[in-house]
Formats: structure tokens, C-alpha cells, sequence
């Protein structure tokens, strides 16, 4: 039975300096970010699109997603399987390509777990386990670009 889930965020544009979007360069890229019951997450663009660098651009927010989703399914099948999992970071990269007017898409994200697992017998599984959280995962499912893994698993 298929269930549907529902979300809501709210972005609010901050960066208005007292003449709005009157030209390119007069107006900040800020915003917050927001849901119930969550402190928000104050956006702006990219930094090479007059950004500023010390808030989260959307691009590190898909990549961050991708990466949040995988270690979650992630997480669940190895609880599912028995492997014990006691540390787990992954340094994701994405890349973005402009056109020449500007428009732009990802063409690719690697993630780059690694994990720890309390028993060395249960390495190889704790590594074969990536691909099945790959499928499993809501966000890589909904991209329209390669989603790569490189783990690497330890104990």
C-alpha cells in the first residue's frame, strides 16, 4: 500500500537593503529557512552568485540531503542486518555545471562514507550494504544525476 508523506518548509527572503531587487547588485542573497519546531538555517546563494559564504547555499543543502538520506538507510539496514555500526562520517562532494547564459544542473555527487562496525567479520557486509542504501534512499531516488559511493569500511 502506497502512503503518501507531506512536508513544509517556509523560505524568507531577508536581504532586502531598502530598495529590492531595483538592480542585481542591490539586494542580499540572505534567507532563512524554517519548519515547526526547528531553529532555522539561514541561506543565501553560492558565493559566485553574490552569496554569502558564511550561510548554507542550496547546492551544499542537496548535497547535504544526499548524504543525510544514504546514512540513514544506510544505518537502517545495517541494524536490520546485525552489523554494528559505532562511527560514521561521510565527506560528500557534488559538482555543478553553468552554461554559457548562466543556467545550471549537477551532473554528480560521490559520497564518501566512512565507517566503523564493531566486528571485523561483518566488514564486507557493512561494505555490500551501500549499494542496497543507495536504492533505498528517498532523495537519490529523486535526482536525476549519478549518486556515486566510495566507503570504506573499519573496525
Amino acid at each position: 500500500m502506497a502512503r503518501t508523506h507531506h512536508y513544509a518548509t517556509t523560505v524568507t527572503w531577508t536581504g532586502n537593503l531598502g530598495t529590492g531587487t531595483s538592480g542585481y547588485r542591490d539586494y542580499r542573497r540572505d534567507h532563512d529557512i524554517t519548519t515547526d519546531g526547528r531553529p532555522p538555517i539561514p541561506g543565501s546563494s553560492d558565493p559566485t552568485f553574490h552569496g554569502d559564504r558564511t550561510r548554507w547555499n542550496p547546492e551544499q543543502l542537496l548535497l547535504a540531503a544526499l548524504s543525510q538520506c544514504h546514512m540513514l538507510a544506510y544505518l537502517h539496514l545495517c541494524a536490520d542486518k546485525g552489523v554494528v555500526v559505532t562511527d560514521y562520517v561521510d565527506h560528500a562532494t557534488g559538482t555543478m555545471t553553468t552554461d554559457n547564459t548562466g543556467n545550471g544542473h549537477f551532473t554528480e555527487v560521490t559520497l564518501r562514507p566512512r565507517v566503523t562496525v564493531a566486528d571485523p567479520a561483518t566488514t564486507d557486509i557493512a561494505t555490500a550494504l551501500h549499494d542496497d542504501a543507495h536504492h533505498t534512499c528517498f532523495i537519490a531516488n529523486s535526482v536525476n544525476f549519478p549518486v556515486r559511493h566510495e566507503p570504506v569500511t573499519t573496525t
